[in-house]
């Protein structure tokens, strides 16, 4: 059996590239459980954001081309295109990339904590199809273990540095003063609601959310003295935005170049920065080309914060270390299970021993013999029988001079030489 992990983020591949590989969370049952029916594939899960989209997986063997044929098929990209941009990884290399993207340190901010929601998504959507097994599931727990220690133990997340929080400060270089503006949120989910939470720390003036389901738009919109509209409404407030950050899951773009064409002569041209947050993007990528219109995708915010990173990639630092303990204690885990079926049987042939044995000294009991005689008997028959083999077989090392084997027994027994006796 083989872990590994076969993927794309924003380092490997283009947006173009991710935008066909992603996986809404609405879909991720049904890829899943579709992985499950190929043959050799034993767990799945999968892990799909706007930065990347991973497949974990425990396979009866090391072909991954099973995983790579399933990704061309859906993405329908000719493998030649793909393969480029694929990594994949497996054993202790693993290991180690889960945790750190866990942790963010292989986000494209270093330390945000939005990936591990994102990744205990993943995780039930996993839990919910039946996907996971021991192996992978401990993995995903003793990963959650890591980031909740790395967190804890150092200032990576200190600093206010997210995607969202780089739309803001980058809406900010445009708009010196955001307390006369106005912002639209599209969509109601993590992303949107951590940019609406900055947007009303720097004292936005106001906050509209569009979203499919209205009451989801309302609930969110409440918290920061902003009002709700549902998608359908948002050409007729467009006008009013100056700023449009849009995070939503849809497979198609929301808005095009006409709608903003329209807004922007309504506005008399005042600017209109856009932060598409978007995978796929919901912004068509033509709406650049119109004058006054500022447009950032997520591959533009790479380049759009500094601040904190120092401070973050000192932490970082620390993190490492903690991850490679942390790497070593789960291999010491998958090493043991090696053993598991060793002990399982040690321990039933010892049960058996002892169940007859006791059967033994039950009869006695019930035959009337002394009940002190019944314990000795009983304790003397069972240590006798327990050692038998092992004594049997140690010698028999001896005999053959496997002085491993003898050494092996010691450290297993944890034995102490005897003093002798002196005559």
């Amino acid at each position: 059996m083989t872990l590994l992990t076969i993927g794309i983020n924003y380092n490997t591949s283009p947006l173009v590239i991710r935008e066909r590989l992603a996986l809404p969370t609405e879909l991720l049952s049904e890829a899943l459980l579709d992985l499950r029916k190929t043959a050799g594939i034993n767990e799945i899960a999968i892990l799909s954001t706007c930065n990347r989209t991973e497949f974990y997986c425990r396979l009866t063997n090391n072909n991954q081309q099973i995983i790579i044929d399933w990704i061309t098929q859906r993405s329908k990209l000719p493998q030649d295109e793909l393969a480029p941009y694929l990594y994949c990884h497996s054993g202790p290399e693993l290991i180690r990339h889960m945790f750190r993207v866990a942790c963010g340190l292989d986000s494209m901010i270093i330390g945000e904590p939005q990936i591990l929601g994102q990744m205990k998504t993943a995780y039930h959507a996993a839990y919910e199809a039946g996907t996971l097994g021991k192996h992978l599931g401990k993995l995903f727990q003793h990963t959650f273990s890591a980031a909740k220690k790395v967190r804890t133990d150092t200032a990576i997340g200190s600093s206010p540095v997210s995607v969202a929080f780089a739309a803001v400060r980058l809406a900010q270089k445009i708009f010196d003063n955001l307390n006369q503006q106005t912002a639209i949120l599209i969509g109601a989910g993590e992303t949107i609601e951590l940019t609406a939470r900055h947007l009303h720390q720097q004292k936005i003036g106001q906050i509209i959310i569009a979203n499919r389901t209205y009451d989801k738009a309302h609930t969110l919109a409440a918290q920061f003295n902003g009002y709700a509209i549902t998608l359908a409404e948002l050409p007729i407030h467009l006008a009013k935005a100056d700023i449009v950050v849009s995070s939503t899951a849809s497979q198609l773009p929301i808005l095009g170049k006409g709608r903003f064409e329209s807004a922007i002569k309504e506005r008399k041209h005042k600017p209109i920065f856009i932060a598409d947050l978007a995978v796929p993007r919901d912004i068509e990528p033509e709406v650049s080309q119109l004058e006054d219109i500022y447009l950032s995708t997520v591959d533009d915010l790479q380049y759009a914060i500094d601040e904190n990173l120092d401070a973050r990639r000192q932490a970082a630092e620390k993190a490492e270390e903690i991850i490679d303990t942390q790497v070593e204690y789960f291999l010491s885990w998958m090493r043991s299970q090696g053993a598991q079926s060793t002990i399982t049987d040690f321990r039933q042939q010892a049960e058996q021993t002892r169940e007859t044995t006791l059967t033994s000294a039950r009869i006695a009991l019930k035959n009337g013999a002394d009940p002190e005689q019944v314990i000795e008997q009983l304790a003397h028959s069972l240590t006798n029988k327990l050692l038998h083999t092992p004594s049997v077989q140690i010698r028999q090392a001896g005999i053959n001079e496997r002085h491993d084997l003898i050494a092996a027994a010691r450290e297993l027994y944890k034995l102490k030489k005897q003093k002798k006796i002196s005559e």
